[in-house]
């Protein structure tokens, strides 16, 4: 083969594979983009808590695939549910949760002290738990946040975190 045709070659493939791969590009959303993602409250355990809108983040793999999670009020709910859940986490497309694989849905989180991230179902059911890792270069660590890393982004919940990235 000629130098030209492989260069003409290796070329064509760019193009061709290049949209596949840049696809699945994370794209953090904010401002009106967040605003018209992020519910303003979610129903868990048979009550609805509104949403912490200044902790709230959603990120955005391709043309239609998000990652929306955020902190909800759990003053009105009970000790025990408190306890256990601290937010939402909405996916419209089956993700990499750590090690885990979680399907398209609407769960309720909680990371413990020891940074396992434990993913519920509406009812309270626990679904999953991921072995998360602390971040102690962190000065001033958010309440929630979505970074953006190889492919995929954080999902922090203070200084712990868990890897979530597109299937």
């Amino acid at each position: 083969m000629t130098p030209a045709r492989c260069l003409l070659l290796s070329s064509l493939l760019c193009f061709v594979l290049l949209p596949a791969v840049a696809a699945e590009e994370a794209l953090m959303l904010d401002g009106e983009a967040l605003t018209r993602v992020v519910p303003g409250s979610f129903y868990f355990e048979g009550r609805s808590g509104p949403t912490q809108s200044r902790n709230a983040a959603a990120v955005r793999f391709g043309e239609k695939r998000h990652v929306i999670a955020a902190l909800v009020d759990t003053a009105g709910y009970s000790s025990d549910i408190r306890a256990k859940y601290e937010g939402f986490f909405i996916t419209d497309s089956r993700i990499a949760f750590g090690d885990k694989e979680l399907a398209a849905g609407a769960y309720g989180f909680g990371v413990t002290k020891e940074s396992q991230f434990n993913i519920f179902d509406v009812g309270g059911n626990l679904l999953l738990s991921a072995a998360g890792a602390k971040d102690s270069a962190t000065r001033t660590p958010r309440p929630l946040a979505l970074l953006k890393e190889n492919g995929g982004v954080r999902f922090y919940r203070g200084r712990s975190f868990v890897m979530v990235t597109p299937k």
